[in-house]
């Protein structure tokens, strides 16, 4: 094993309409060690909307962090303490989101620009809370590009209390590029988030970004406390499985997980919830294997959809996968 993973981290980043608590059922399914995020959740929503909904999640799930997306002091202690009543095991300030909506609302990436705004919201929701206060933002924004804007970033925030930063290793193009452009158009610059361990030795750094393959996040452990990732764990969930070698334990098969993911299904159908929907989430348990465009095709597009019909599609793909195997 590369490091004692007691004292490192590996997690699934927050992903808007991707990290809700059918997907991340499904991932907890893959690795008992992961961390897992909501999407990030606005606190006008939670304050406003339906919080109980916005909220549930099943208890394998844990560890389990909420993302809030806000800069309203009083409203970010109000969704902590919310989280910590809820079960949540941590509490994670969006300091990363470069959507032109996030900006309008004055959250996200832009708060990097003001780190005392940041510190102060870690600091009123620490006081509300006994779960840890986390913050994930980029290593810049715009033209404040430099490793010692970000430094000076996390040193403010850190003097506020926050022990823990997840770091995306790209800076955000607040005007110009999309949401989407900023994931892939920047530059990935792990240098400089590996810079930030020896300049805060008692900080517990965390790295964030392009990330895909075990080989990668075995890299990263090397330099930094803990590696997030994002795109990957979700589009090819089966490195989440595969991940399992850092600790030492048993690898799940495609078939085991899907054996443990039908009964979910079926609950959640006598909950109300539409099957079609959930379904999206699973399109990537078969990726790169033979059958697997069959079993996409099985689960999407469609408006009516069954738990016994998933089941056959996945026994489907299984028996192709098997046949091949044994042709070779």
């Amino acid at each position: 094993m590369l490091a004692d993973m007691t004292q490192k981290r590996i997690s699934v980043a927050p992903m808007i309409d991707w990290t809700t608590t059918d997907y991340r059922f499904f991932a907890r399914l893959f690795n008992p060690h992961l961390y897992l995020y909501t999407e990030m959740i606005s606190t006008s929503a939670l304050i406003h909307g339906n919080t109980a909904r916005l909220l549930r999640f099943d208890a394998s799930e844990r560890p389990l962090v909420l993302q809030l997306g806000g800069a309203d002091p009083s409203e970010m202690a109000h969704c902590a303490r919310l989280a910590q009543d809820y079960g949540f095991d941590e509490v994670n300030i969006n300091v990363g989101c470069p959507s032109d909506r996030v900006q309008h609302n004055k959250i996200g990436a832009c708060l990097m620009a003001e780190p005392d705004t940041v510190a102060n919201l870690v600091q009123v929701m620490q006081a509300e809370v006994d779960i840890p206060v986390t913050v994930k933002h980029r290593i810049g924004i715009d033209d404040f590009d430099s490793y010692e804007f970000m430094r000076d970033f996390v040193d403010t925030v850190a003097e506020a209390g926050c022990r823990r930063f997840i770091v995306h290793a790209r800076i955000a193009w607040l005007q110009g590029l999309s949401p989407i452009q900023n994931r892939e158009i920047p530059p990935l610059r792990y240098e400089d988030v590996y810079r930030l361990k020896p300049d805060f030795p008692k900080l517990l750094i965390e790295i964030n970004g392009g990330i895909t393959t075990v080989d990668e996040v075995r890299t990263h452990l090397n330099h930094v406390d803990g590696v997030m990732l994002g795109r990957a764990g979700y589009q090819n969930p089966y490195v989440l499985a595969e991940l399992n070698e850092l600790w030492e334990t048993p690898v799940p098969t495609r078939a085991e997980i899907l054996a443990k993911l039908l009964p979910y299904l079926e609950s959640q159908v006598e909950n109300g919830e539409p099957l079609p929907s959930l379904a999206r989430h699973y399109l990537g348990l078969f990726q790169g294997l033979p059958g697997a465009r069959k079993w996409r095709q099985a689960l999407s597009g469609k408006q009516h959809l069954t738990v016994d019909e998933i089941r056959q599609a996945g026994e489907r793909t299984l028996g192709i996968i098997e046949r091949m195997d044994t042709s070779n």
